[in-house]
């Protein structure tokens, strides 16, 4: 689990830094300096086999997690609701700090409080869980399918153009002005982003989530290699529909706003089967892979410290915090950038968890949650996996 978790952090990563580096891209629109085949060949790769993906794995680990808490409170006879809220009581207050300082586009806010759903249905069955996260799936889609057809009554979509490129221009401003400047957009785009993360992420996460405690629940992943035939039907299903919807999705996501909302409802229905093939293949692949699966699990074990250090990473770099290189670097130099700094996150969190038990920020998350003092090298302290 922590080599899955490396790896999907991986993928947020490559991500994640477009919309760190551009006001154009938090904005939806491609950057206007990198116009090139090259930019625009970056750009649908991404697009097609990451964006939406990588996330829901995570969130999908999310879920599976929950159940190893549980499991673990009910072995040590603790109460396990009150721990958990201290949990996710942590979860916002990073989650709103991330957000405000570094990148307002951050997820752990919406794991505090789809944590706070996953509580309310801790009881349900894997059979129940699966059927709501499926109808949560359609209805998003349902919704996304009736925005389209809303929009197709007349937009004015050169109109919206315009104002995203004025907005975007405006971000960059901020982005590479000085800390306050950079706080205030940050808050700016926050208000926007809530209502997205309400109607949209939100739900997809508890879904994503859902599964995780599914699984969880029957214990399908504690040995991967009994279930090799759902494995292979999960590619099967996934590589299929997934990146035929996923193609799809991608010849929208540079249109009009009637276009990217079709693309948004097939993406909501596929990008699950993809996310889901592509943890299905990376679990056949790891026995045969063993050094890669050491080298992904190491920043996976301290992938919530390694999340936050990507944002301020890409905060120095293209940011007012640092170097200001806002909308100055290109959709390959960005991917290459990415891949150089997870390198560096394997190399650092090697070198930190062979003097500490946990990472900087689980230590601190772990002293919230129970509540008392866990040193970063206690051997002696809980289960990092509990």
């Amino acid at each position: 689990m922590d080599a899955l978790r490396g790896f999907s952090l991986l993928g947020i990563l490559v991500v994640n830094i477009a919309f760190l580096a551009s006001g154009y891209r938090m904005a939806g629109l491609p950057e206007p300096a990198f116009d090139s085949s090259l930019d625009w060949g970056v750009r649908w790769v991404v697009t097609m086999f990451l964006e939406n993906k990588f996330y829901l794995l995570f969130s999908f680990l999310f879920g599976y997690s929950f159940t190893l808490q549980a499991d673990s409170a009910a072995r040590r006879e603790q109460p396990f609701v009150p721990m958990f809220l201290r949990r996710l009581a942590g979860l916002l207050l990073l989650g709103l700090a991330h957000a405000v300082l570094l990148f307002p586009g951050d997820i752990l806010t919406t794991y505090a409080a789809v944590g706070l759903a996953l509580l309310i249905f801790r009881r349900i069955t894997p059979r129940t869980a699966v059927r709501l996260a499926v109808a949560l799936t359609l209805l998003l889609a349902l919704g996304f399918v009736l925005l389209a057809v809303l929009a197709t009554a007349g937009t004015d979509m050169a109109g919206t153009v315009t104002d995203g490129s004025a907005e975007a221009a405006r971000s960059d401003a901020a982005l590479g002005g000085g800390f306050w400047e950079i706080v205030s957009e940050h808050v700016r785009k926050l208000s926007l982003i809530i209502v997205l993360r309400v109607l949209f992420q939100g739900p997809a996460v508890l879904a994503a989530c859902l599964i995780g405690l599914a699984v969880g629940k029957l214990g399908a992943l504690r040995d991967p290699s009994a279930h090799t035939a759902t494995l292979r039907g999960l590619q099967w299903t996934g590589f299929t529909a997934g990146l035929a919807g996923a193609f799809c999705y991608t010849l929208s996501a540079w249109t009009d706003a009637v276009h990217k909302f079709w693309g948004e409802a097939v993406d909501l229905v596929t990008a699950p089967l993809l996310a889901a093939a592509y943890g299905a293949t990376f679990l056949r692949l790891l026995p045969y892979l063993p050094r890669a699966g050491r080298a992904l699990a190491v920043p996976g074990r301290m992938a919530l410290s390694n999340y936050l250090a990507q944002s301020l990473i890409c905060a120095l770099i293209f940011t007012g915090y640092g170097l200001a290189l806002v909308d100055r670097v290109s959709p390959a130099a960005e991917v290459v950038l990415a891949l150089g700094i997870f390198a560096a996150q394997i190399a650092y969190s090697h070198w930190w968890l062979r003097r500490h038990r946990y990472g900087p920020v689980e230590w601190l998350l772990r002293r919230l949650t129970y509540w008392r003092q866990i040193y970063p090298d206690d051997r002696n302290g809980l289960d990092r996996k509990q």
